[in-house]
């Protein structure tokens, strides 16, 4: 009982961390947008406040969030800027996954989770690949990894790399020569034949700097293969969930400027501020629906990973689908909030043409619409 008070408590005081630090990203968030820089400033914060240690487990010195918690921060951190949480949330999820399964090799863990808590390194999870897309379409990476002696020899390149440029580490997936399978390897990049090339031109997300990052010919120890997966392996992962929670973090900072915005405007023609109008009460409430359903799947949908960890195999039914809902059901908010707000939600300077412009990429995040209809068409049917 101690113990589980001990935790409340603990994670009562990061949920406070992540506002106050939500607010300091909120105020850079159109700087960041309008030069497309990386917003460094933004990740030092973050090592600063100790969250790169938030899903490392606690005998690695981390705090051990688990899902649940770590969806609910990372909802906080994107109403202030989702860029920063996005490119956050991939390290946060690439450990959490590990720290559920233990499938890596348990020193390389313990000295990676060391390195983030202590050293505070960035790293990423590069998989995407211009000539396979998205992994979650199932191809197998055209990135190689060829066995040489003690060593691994890489060469490939990975495409829409979060923080590229920030990074000290990525865990890239490669087809392991001969074998075809995959294989997933911790790659330095102060690494020999290591570079990045900024390619990052999207309208969305400026601030995640998702350019490639080019292996060449990049030397590693055995050890770096962190974990091998057999050819054509599907594993559901909880915490891509992630995506969704910062797509409902960009809707819930729609809602919150709509309601203001609503509160104070006082055109001449109305006795009162606009909220008092039928048909804006109307589309609050439609908007208020909307996060209620979000949130509602979001979160049970976690719950049950959580609770279930025998049922996590067959959850990839369950996982598309609270991602379709919530990133549909955000999209379907912010375009509310600026039918609200008018034409000056379309000001370069309103916040509104940026969250527009952001939740869209959720879209197109894996796994993409048309893939979710297909994957629950598949298990119906089955």
């Amino acid at each position: 009982m101690r113990e589980t008070a001990e935790k409340t408590e603990l994670f009562a005081q990061v949920k406070q961390q992540a506002i106050k630090l939500a607010a300091v990203f909120k105020e850079r968030a159109a700087h960041t947008d309008t030069t497309g820089e990386f917003p460094y400033e933004n990740f030092q914060a973050l090592k600063e406040s100790n969250f790169l240690s938030l899903t490392v487990p606690p005998e690695y010195d981390g705090k051990g969030l688990n899902l649940s918690e770590y969806l609910q921060i990372q909802e906080i951190l994107a109403q202030g800027d989702a860029a920063t949480a996005l490119s956050f949330g991939w390290q946060l999820g690439v450990i959490l996954e590990n720290t559920e399964n233990r499938k890596w090799d348990e020193h390389s863990f313990q000295d990676l989770s060391y390195k983030i808590v202590h050293d505070k390194i960035l790293l990423n999870l590069a998989q995407t690949e211009n000539a396979t897309g998205s992994p979650s379409r199932g191809a197998a990476p055209t990135t190689i990894a060829s066995s040489e002696g003690t060593k691994w020899r890489i060469n490939g390149r990975k495409s829409f790399a979060s923080i590229a440029a920030a990074l000290d580490y990525s865990i890239v997936t490669a087809t392991i020569h001969p074998s075809g399978n995959k294989g997933f390897f911790l790659i330095d990049h102060s690494l020999e034949g290591v570079a990045v090339e900024e390619t990052w031109d999207s309208i969305a997300m400026r601030g995640t700097r998702s350019d490639d990052i080019i292996l060449d010919d990049v030397l590693v120890d055995q050890e770096a293969l962190l974990v091998e997966e057999n050819k054509g392996t599907v594993t559901p992962r909880g915490w891509y969930l992630q995506i969704a929670a910062v797509y409902l973090g960009i809707a819930a900072a729609a809602r919150d400027y709509t309601i203001q915005f609503a509160s104070e405007l006082r055109p001449a023609s109305l006795p009162g501020p606009i909220k008092e109008v039928p048909e804006v009460r109307r589309k609050i409430g439609e908007i208020e629906l909307a996060l209620f359903n979000a949130r509602e799947v979001l979160y049970a949908t976690a719950r049950k990973w959580i609770d279930y960890p025998e049922k996590r195999s067959a959850m990839s039914p369950d996982l598309a689908a609270a991602k379709h809902i919530v990133t549909n059901n955000a999209n379907h908010v912010v375009d509310l909030c600026m039918r609200i707000v008018g034409a000056r939600s379309l000001s370069a300077n309103n916040p509104l043409q940026r969250h527009f412009r952001d939740v869209r990429a959720g879209l197109h995040n894996p796994p993409t619409d048309d893939a979710i209809v297909y994957t629950l068409a598949d298990h119906a049917l089955k």
